[in-house]
């Protein structure tokens, strides 16, 4: 099953606005809602435009509670909304 990134990057983005930033989001979330069958063969794409997110600032990616770089992640990881700084 083929994707656009666009409904991946959107589907990311609405999960961890509805949660904020004070709670996380497993990517599995992500691809099971967009493919329920075949979720787990969508999970290298979601992790990749998550760390695109993650570079933008618009997200967090944590592990074991601890923000870490996604691109060194190794193991389970989860996604936050990130923080809005006030103006």
């Amino acid at each position: 099953m083929t994707l656009a990134k666009d409904v991946i990057r959107a589907t990311l983005l609405d999960l961890v606005a509805q949660r904020g930033p004070d709670k996380t989001i497993c990517p599995s979330e992500v691809a099971r809602i967009l493919s329920p069958g075949d979720w787990r063969s969508l999970m290298p794409t979601v992790r990749a435009i998550a760390q695109e997110l993650e570079a933008e600032g618009h997200i967090v990616v944590t592990q074991k509670g601890q923000v870490v770089d996604p691109k060194h992640a190794r193991g389970p990881i989860r996604y936050r909304q990130a923080k809005m700084e006030p103006e």
